[in-house]
This record gives C-alpha cells, structure tokens and sequence, in this order.
C-alpha cells in the first residue's frame, strides 16, 4: 500500500512537471511566434532604382495632388474607388494608394495648412519599401504585407547611422540594434512618437500601411509646416532622411505620381 500511494505521488509530482513545461513551451511558442524575426539582410534596395531629380533643395515642390483625392468619408467606398483608378495610371499598388490617400485626408482635417499630398507619402513609400513589397513581400487586403517588412541593421556601417536597440526587439526582432521597421520604414523610438492608427481598429502597427502612412503623415506635418510650399516641403523631406539624393528622389517620384494621378 506504502509503495503504491509513493508510485501515485510520483505519478502525479511527474505530471505536474510535465504540464509545467508543456505551458512554458507555449509561452515561449506565443513569444517567439508574436514577435517578428530580423532575418537575413535582403539585397533589394528600392532607393537604388530611383534616379534623382535634378532640382534644388528648397527651390521648387512637387505638382500639387490634393483635390484629387474624394472628400467624402462616410465610408470607403469613394476612397477605394479612387486608388483602384489611381493604381492603373501610375502603377502604386491600390491597397497602398487606399493608405496615402486616408493619410491625405485625415491631415487635411485636423491640419489643413500642412498641405500635405498623398503623392509625397507615395513617394517616400516607392523608396522606403516599393509600396509594401519590401524583400518579396506584397500588401494584404489588410493592409499588413505577407510578412514584416524589417530593414539592415543600423550598425554605423557605410552609410548607416549606429542606433543602438530601443524597444528590446519589440518592433524589429532585433534586441542589439534597431532597424527601420513596415512599409514606411519606422525607426522604433521615432515610432513610438508617432504611431498612429490609421485603420481604426484601436492600436497602432508600424507593418500596418494605413497607421504607417498617418504616422509618417503626422510626422511630416509636424510644428505647423506647409507641406505645399518649396522651404516646407524640402524640409519636411529631409527631416525623414536628411540626404539631398534622398529627397531629390522622392521630388522626382511625388512630381510625377501627382500629374499622373490628375490625367
């Protein structure tokens, strides 16, 4: 009897273990699993297929774009609508063209003298990450993209700023270094400023197009700048990468993006 009651002690001591680890296993399962991973660096770099413009910092902006996005907001449709139509003239996923297009209209409520044209956050978004498909990656109708769009490391290499690891791999997967993170290329503590939720669903996610684009939107306009004027627009533009090349390119992109949309 003594050495059956020890045998059914220990049976169960060695269930308990058992269950134990089963439930740490899942822990670090939903861990491992919820966070993203940094992976391999990709060599596709979206900037390096774009030609600078030949303009002047400050001298000039891009054609303007905003009427032509719908005013309406009651509901998607009109704005839907509209990127689908956009899409075929200039080749911006529709998906993406749905979260400039919000982002614009959002801004053109709540700060109106920012000016800010769903064309320069397009453009920014042909160089940050080809609209979304960063790496072979392409934009659900979510809009998140089919897996995390996560940058090099930013280790202080050729042309690389050193940014030690602020969000404990939160956002990039990366607890030594940070790295831009989504389609508009997020660092993580600047993202912690400005994360926005761009598609109402209550939080804000740097892989999420929409709340991406209201974040860069939202940074843009930042201090009551005019995103419609030449000295607003450069200095908007550089102060998301302040590299002449980098704003000559997302010049010559957001310049013609913004007349190809009114055709």
């Amino acid at each position: 009897m003594v050495v059956d009651r020890r045998r059914g002690l220990l049976l169960r001591l060695a269930l308990v273990a058992l269950v134990v680890v089963l439930a740490s296993g899942g822990v670090w399962l939903l861990n491992a699993t919820s966070a993203p991973q940094a992976g391999p660096v990709t060599t596709e770099i979206p900037a390096l297929q774009v030609q600078p413009a030949p303009v002047q910092p400050g001298a000039v902006a891009p054609a303007a774009a905003a009427d032509s996005v719908p005013q309406a907001t009651a509901g998607v449709a009109p704005l839907v609508a509209w990127a689908n139509q956009v899409s075929r003239r200039t080749g911006i996923p529709a998906r993406a063209l749905r979260s400039y297009g919000n982002a614009e209209l959002v801004l053109r409520s709540t700060t109106p003298g920012c000016r800010l044209s769903w064309a320069t956050l397009a453009g920014i978004g042909r160089i940050e990450s080809n609209h979304g498909q960063y790496g072979g990656a392409r934009l659900g109708d979510d809009g998140r993209p089919t897996k995390p769009i996560i940058g090099v490391p930013l280790d202080g290499s050729a042309g690389v700023k050193h940014i030690s690891d602020t969000d404990g791999g939160r956002y990039d997967g990366d607890a030594t270094l940070d790295r831009a993170v989504g389609p508009m290329q997020f660092i993580p503590s600047t993202w912690a400023k400005w994360a926005s939720d761009g598609d109402g669903d209550g939080r804000g996610d740097p892989q999420q197009i929409d709340d991406a684009a209201l974040a860069a939107a939202r940074y843009l306009c930042v201090g009551g700048r005019d995103m419609g004027s030449p000295a607003g627009w450069w200095a908007g533009v550089l102060s998301y990468n302040n590299s002449v090349s980098y704003g000559q390119k997302v010049f010559g992109l957001a310049d013609a993006y913004a007349k190809q949309g009114r055709s």
